[in-house]
C-alpha cells in the first residue's frame, strides 16, 4: 500500500528544466513491471473492483453508429466530387479523425474480449470497427498488442517501443518529430519483424479481416467513387499521426521518469477517444471496458490520484514536437537494463 500512498503531486507531467535528451538509448530501467503489482494491491484492497472486469455491449451500438457515419459522410464526398477533395481533406482532420480513432479504440476494446461475451464475436466487431480505416489492421494489432501488456517496455516484445532506427533517424529536431508522426501508420509496421514470441501474422483470421476491409473498400470506390475513398483513407492516416489525438501515442508511455512509465490523460477528449487516456487503468485491469475505467479510478483514488498525468493533447502535441528534450528514446526500456547489467 505505500507505493499506493506515494508524494501527492501535481497531476501535469513536467518536463524538468535540466531535461537533457536522451539520443543514443532509452531510459534502462531494472524494476517490476509496475501494472500486475499494482492491480493486486487495489483488489487487495478494493476487492469490489472485480466486478468492473467483463465486457459491455454498448460499445458494439457505438461501432455500428460510427461506421455507418462515416460511410454516410463517404457518400456526401462521393456526391460532391473530386472538385472538393479539399475539404474532404479538412472534415478528414477535424472530424473523420476523431471517428476513425475511436474505432481503434474499439478495436483495442475487442482485442480485450471487452464488448462482447465470446472470442469470435469480438474479433467480429473489431472487423467492423475497422472498415473505415480502409487498410486492415485489426486482426495485425490483436497479434501483438497483448505483449505490449505482458512485455511492456521490452525491447524484443514490445511493438509500442520505438526501432533503434526510428530513434536515431529522428533525433530531436521538431521536423523530424512531426514527419515521424505524419508517416506513423507505416512506421509501427516495421516495428513487427523485430519482436519475438508473437502470434503469427497471416492467421485465417487476418485474411477474413483483409478480405472484408477489400470488400468495402471495392464498395466504397463503386458507390462513392475516389472522392469518397480519399475520405476514409485521410480519416485513417489523420487518426494515428499528425493530429492532436496522435498525441495518445506520446501520453501513454513516454517518460523522463524511469519510475514512472505510464502516463494518464484526463482531458476532455477522453469523450469522443471512449476513455483511452486512463491508461493505467488500463494496463491495470485490461479486461475493464473503457467506459467503466472512470468508476475504477474513483473507486481507488489512492492508488492513481497521485500519479503525474497529462491534461491537454493538444499541448502534448506541440511539447513533443518542438521541445528538445523529447526524443524517440524517452521511453523505459527493461531488455536495456538487463544488457547493461550483464
Amino acid at each position: 500500500m505505500s507505493m499506493a500512498l506515494a508524494d501527492n503531486r501535481s497531476a501535469v507531467n513536467e518536463l524538468p528544466a535540466e531535461e537533457a535528451p536522451l539520443l543514443d538509448g532509452f531510459l534502462a530501467t531494472e524494476p517490476k513491471r509496475p501494472h500486475p503489482i499494482r492491480r493486486r494491491a487495489i483488489l487487495a484492497a478494493h476487492p469490489e473492483v472485480a466486478k468492473l472486469i467483463g465486457y459491455d455491449r454498448r460499445t458494439a451500438a457505438i461501432v455500428v453508429a460510427v461506421v455507418l457515419g462515416q460511410t454516410a459522410l463517404a457518400g456526401v464526398f462521393g456526391h460532391l466530387g473530386l472538385h472538393y477533395w479539399w475539404l474532404a481533406l479538412i472534415v478528414a482532420y477535424g472530424v473523420g479523425a476523431f471517428a476513425n480513432h475511436a474505432m481503434f479504440v474499439a478495436i483495442h476494446d475487442a482485442v480485450h474480449n471487452a464488448i462482447c461475451k465470446t472470442p469470435v464475436a469480438n474479433k467480429w466487431f473489431a472487423i467492423i470497427a475497422d472498415l473505415p480505416n480502409t487498410v486492415p489492421t485489426a486482426m495485425g494489432f490483436r497479434c501483438y498488442h497483448l505483449k505490449h501488456h505482458s512485455h511492456l517496455g521490452d525491447y524484443d516484445y514490445d511493438a509500442d517501443l520505438p526501432g533503434h532506427w526510428e530513434a536515431r533517424l529522428v533525433g530531436n529536431r521538431w521536423y523530424a518529430k512531426a514527419l515521424w508522426l505524419f508517416s506513423f501508420a507505416i512506421i509501427q509496421v516495421t516495428r513487427l519483424r523485430r519482436l519475438k514470441g508473437t502470434v503469427p501474422m497471416m492467421g485465417t483470421w487476418t485474411w477474413i479481416n483483409a478480405a472484408v476491409i477489400a470488400l468495402y473498400d471495392l464498395a466504397v470506390l463503386y458507390f462513392f467513387g475516389i472522392a469518397g475513398f480519399i475520405y476514409l483513407f485521410a480519416s485513417f492516416w489523420f487518426s494515428v499521426g499528425l493530429h492532436p489525438v496522435g498525441a495518445r501515442w506520446i501520453q501513454e508511455h513516454f517518460t523522463f521518469d524511469p519510475q514512472q512509465e505510464t502516463y494518464d490523460y484526463y482531458g476532455i477528449l477522453n469523450v469522443v477517444a471512449l476513455n483511452i487516456g486512463y491508461h493505467n487503468e488500463h494496463h491495470d485491469f485490461p479486461e475493464i471496458p473503457w467506459m467503466r475505467l472512470p468508476t475504477l479510478k474513483r473507486m481507488a483514488p489512492e492508488f492513481y490520484d497521485h500519479l503525474k498525468a497529462h491534461k491537454s493533447w493538444a499541448k502534448l502535441f506541440f511539447s513533443f514536437i518542438f521541445d528538445p528534450r523529447y526524443t524517440l528514446y524517452s521511453r523505459v526500456d527493461r531488455s536495456a537494463a538487463n544488457l547493461a547489467k550483464a
